[in-house]
């Protein structure tokens, strides 16, 4: 039935100009609104709908992933943007102290938007 429909995703959040310039100006993610809504327009042509909720909670599990080349440059970069990556101590997901996970699977650390919704980089 949807075999040939596009798709798209999208996640609350309780700010939209906070998260409008968190996504715009510190990841660098292009962006636009309309309706009261916020686009992010990532590579590969996937837009993401963000959209205001009322009463919010932030998701516990990751939203979205960005795919970089160096994790070790995206992790210093955003660093320097004010970017605060997440500790996962004394849990199986534990990170170093950059906050990226090592332990198996693909390199990869988690930050949160201004909402708490849980991001990552992850190296490709």
């Amino acid at each position: 039935m949807f075999e040939n429909t596009k798709a798209f995703s999208g996640f609350a959040v309780d700010d939209l100009e906070a998260a409008k310039k968190f996504y715009a100006e510190t990841l660098g993610v292009r962006v636009s609104e309309e309706n009261g809504l916020l686009f992010l327009h990532l590579a590969g042509d996937r837009d993401t709908l963000v959209y205001p909720k009322p009463g919010h909670r932030p998701a516990d599990y990751t939203i979205l992933n960005f795919q970089v080349d160096d994790i070790e440059q995206a992790v210093d970069d955003l660093t320097a943007r004010g970017v605060a990556f997440e500790r996962y101590a004394g849990t199986e997901m534990e990170t170093d102290e950059k906050g990226i996970f090592r332990k198996g699977g693909p390199l990869i650390a988690w930050f949160t938007d201004p909402a708490g919704n849980v991001l990552s980089v992850i190296q490709q």
